[in-house]
């Protein structure tokens, strides 16, 4: 059964976290102890009904509020297919808490308030969505119960939205009218859209083809141990374990290991303890090469006709998200999949405006959620796709040297040259 990650994000009050309980509600994903805690919480509503949203808003402060701050993350499954569920927040200050979320999301739910239509914040999340090269984005008009269920809203919404996503190049984009509060198209399709012809949300999610998102084109695999058993009966045992990235690795492929650009054979492959003729992303494998070569953790393991850019300076975008501010001349550590290299920021190019994706003037310092341009130079060699081509190869992080905690996320675009 496969996974389908995805991300719910939208203005405040937008209705993402009831969305998410009622998700969870209807597909009867709800632990019977986890029902009777809600249950209790909203005993007090003059409603009556259980207050949905209590699901995802897991910290005090979120319930005090009646907002989300952290990104929260949920699994339910049906019988088609799991799923894992980040609930981001809306407010503008925690930009960095939606990119966190959205970095390895296979599709997004952009809630759209049907009273307000598309918002800045909509406009917003929709542009890092398409920063973060998410393949799937689901426009979800919410609160249609206080509209009267209007098509002619619904339309104009539609109308509008379809700019914006012509303007970020947005490609799959789909369009559901719901009512989260009520149910309405989350898991079964309404009698109150007799003018919606589509399919309710949870068909949705359960049928969105994510295999051809996988790209088999480009052979990555990064090396994440080396294994030695230095056993009596595995005496001659080298094999080299991670998890593909992308691309397919078949038993006598010419491959060759970066950053070293040295060269050898695929002489075996095992998957699951199996040996096979052939391994293909997103599967975890050990790689036994032909030849005795010096790999270690971090390294790559490529095909010979088909090499990701390698390079020490790199341009990247950088999302910030540290107190502490991003100021060329500090220094980090840069990880990308495996590979752990230091590095210093030589310059901030510019800030991108997330609202309107204006390129504003160089900043003297990058603050928490700035979204910047900026030029990386790595201690050693980072073999590298850009980001549009291969988010698994083309994402990275900074980490603090300090304090060995994640300071921005990392959208490589290419290499820089002299």
């Amino acid at each position: 059964m496969d996974i389908l990650r995805f991300i719910t994000a939208g203005s405040v009050d937008d209705g993402k976290s009831t969305l998410i309980g009622r998700l969870l509600f209807d597909s009867k994903s709800i632990l019977i102890d986890q029902l009777a805690a809600i249950e209790k919480q909203t005993r007090n509503r003059q409603d009556g009904e259980i207050d949905l949203a209590l699901l995802t808003d897991g910290l005090r402060a979120e319930r005090e509020q009646g907002i989300t701050i952290d990104v929260a993350y949920k699994y339910f499954s049906t019988p088609k297919r799991k799923f894992i569920i980040a609930d981001a927040p809306g407010h503008i200050q925690y930009t960095r808490n939606m990119v966190t979320g959205a970095s390895n999301a296979d599709l997004a739910i952009i809630l759209v308030d049907a009273r307000n239509g598309v918002v800045e914040q909509t406009r917003r999340h929709s542009i890092i969505a398409s920063l973060l090269n998410i393949p799937h984005i689901v426009i979800a008009v919410n609160k249609m119960d206080l509209v009267g269920y209007s098509q002619d809203v619904y339309n104009n919404i539609l109308i509008d939205y379809a700019e914006v996503a012509k303007s970020l190049g947005l490609k799959d984009v789909i369009y559901i009218p719901i009512s989260a509060i009520n149910g309405d198209n989350i898991v079964d399709t309404s009698t109150n859209f007799p003018w919606y012809e589509g399919e309710s949300l949870l068909h949705i999610l359960e049928n969105i083809e994510v295999y051809n998102d996988i790209n088999l084109d480009d052979p990555r695999f990064p090396v994440q141990y080396v294994i030695r058993p230095q056993r009596e009966d595995l005496h001659d045992y080298r094999g080299y374990a991670g998890k593909i990235a992308s691309g397919i690795y078949k038993t006598g492929d010419k491959v060759v290991i970066l950053p070293s650009e040295i060269t050898s054979t695929i002489s075996a492959i095992e998957v699951s303890g199996q040996e096979v003729q052939e391994a293909f992303a997103p599967q975890s494998a050990i790689l036994h090469l032909a030849d005795d070569v010096d790999i270690s953790r971090g390294d790559v393991i490529v095909n010979q006709n088909n090499l990701p850019q390698l390079s020490n300076e790199l341009e990247v975008f950088i999302c910030w998200m540290d107190h502490k501010p991003l100021q060329a001349g500090n220094k980090y550590f840069f990880q990308v999949n495996s590979r752990v290299v230091r590095c210093v920021v030589k310059e901030i190019k510019y800030k991108l405006d997330v609202n309107t994706l204006q390129k504003l003037d160089a900043p003297d310092k990058a603050g928490l959620n700035d979204i910047v341009n900026a030029t990386i130079k790595t201690a050693s060699p980072i073999p590298f796709d850009s980001y549009k081509k291969l988010r698994t190869n083309g994402g990275a992080i900074l980490i603090d040297e300090t304090s060995l905690l994640t300071a921005g996320a990392c959208m490589i675009q290419d290499a820089i040259t002299d």
